[in-house]
């Protein structure tokens, strides 16, 4: 007997993935060819998003949070990482499971993002790794950030699961550091579920290539030894953390849509923007940095007076919005019980409060943009006129 599943359903949802015929006959074909776990759509998919991030090497694994451990592991990263609290929780889950010590840092109020300066506030002599999240569509100032982790000889990790696509000073977040991609089903492009290592590092992409597959090299060793073909021999404990073939190939279609389906995005975004300008300073839009391009796979504002009730009042409408990220990971139970934070995150706990993620993907029609500008201009009126609710 099939267990019922209890889920909201509105009627303008938070996101939904874009599949085209493209993506369907990728994924059929691929069925019908036998080759399900392992075959040359992995390999398609490896080497084209590779070339399209500029880096030498793209490892396909099963989710972002496999890649951020195993990015983790490969460098021998058992000392303190930095993170923002200012994340989904699998950015410190992954350092935990990674036998590491996850430390939280702040982040800058205009973008949400993670800061060298907020960074180096939390530095410690046991201080091994950074792990730079690129908030919602647009990069942290990575340049300062790769210089800081340079002076302090840091292993530099870039979560790019929200950013790709995205730019800083012409070059594609993910690609500064060993970068981290995720294609979870509200991502830029969606394999269902998954993600990427990349690297421009020979040696540490062979070291995830087998870390991902049960501690068993996959490729010729790089000492030039020459083994059966038969040999299967594990160097090192492993884990099963590899993507599919049948993904990989929706992750190929899918990738050569990109630019298309990020512009339908920014477009979105744009409108938004115009939309709610008025508003200010009830609603403040996204700022994005003079360097930095921004791909909006969330469009998220904050707000000036109560945001749980406008939240509410969305979800009345039948209008998928979100908050991201409340509580910030500081503050989840497990997290709470090992300490928290050693020191305070003002902005991190001020912006969990403030910030509302609406609407968006590709497919987002123009008829539901209206519904969702209808919906947010009348919450925000109604709640500024609400006596006892004032700003936060």
């Amino acid at each position: 007997m099939r267990r019922a599943i209890t889920v909201t359903i509105h009627k303008i949802p938070f996101s939904t993935p874009s599949i085209d015929e493209k993506d369907v006959d990728a994924v059929v074909r691929t069925l019908r060819s036998g080759w399900l776990a392992f075959g040359e759509e992995k390999e398609l998919f490896e080497a084209a998003f590779a070339a399209r991030f500029g880096v030498s090497y793209a490892v396909s694994v099963n989710s972002c949070t496999s890649a951020i451990e195993i990015a983790l592991l490969s460098n021998g990263i058992t000392g303190e990482v930095i993170v923002p609290s200012f994340s989904w929780v699998a950015t410190a889950n992954a350092v935990i499971n990674a036998g590491a010590i996850p430390v939280f840092c702040d982040v800058e109020l205009e973008t949400y993002n993670v800061t060298a300066e907020t960074i180096a506030a939390v530095l410690s002599p046991s201080t091994e790794a950074v792990i730079a999240v690129h908030y919602a569509g647009q990069p942290c100032a990575i340049d300062d950030i790769v210089d800081l982790c340079r002076r302090r000889d840091l292993v530099l990790i870039e979560d790019s699961a929200e950013t790709l696509g995205a730019v800083w000073n012409g070059r594609a977040a993910g690609s500064f550091g060993i970068g981290c991609f995720s294609f979870y089903a509200t991502k830029a492009i969606t394999t269902g579920e998954g993600g990427m290592l990349t690297s421009n590092d020979r040696t540490l992409a062979e070291k995830a290539r087998t870390l991902i597959s049960h501690g068993v090299p996959t490729s010729p060793p790089l000492d030039g030894r020459v083994h059966a073909p038969w040999e299967r021999a594990a160097v090192q404990p492993g884990y099963n953390y590899r993507m599919p073939n049948i993904l990989a190939a929706l992750g190929y279609s899918q990738l050569q849509r990109l630019d298309e389906l990020n512009g339908r995005r920014i477009a979105i975004a744009e409108r938004y923007n115009r939309a709610f300008a008025s508003l200010a300073p009830e609603i403040r839009t996204p700022v994005v940095r003079s360097q930095a391009s921004h791909v909006y796979q969330m469009y998220v504002v904050r707000l000036a007076n109560d945001r749980n009730v406008v939240l509410h009042r969305l979800w009345d409408d039948s209008i998928g919005a979100n908050a991201h990220f409340d509580p910030p990971i500081h503050l989840h139970p497990f997290y709470l019980q090992r300490g928290g934070s050693r020191s305070e995150l003002p902005n991190t706990e001020r912006l969990s409060r403030e910030v509302l993620s609406l609407p968006i993907y590709p497919d987002l029609t123009q008829e539901d943009q209206d519904q969702v500008i209808e919906s947010v201009i009348g919450a925000i009126s109604s709640v500024k006129a609400t006596p006892g609710v004032g700003c936060q």
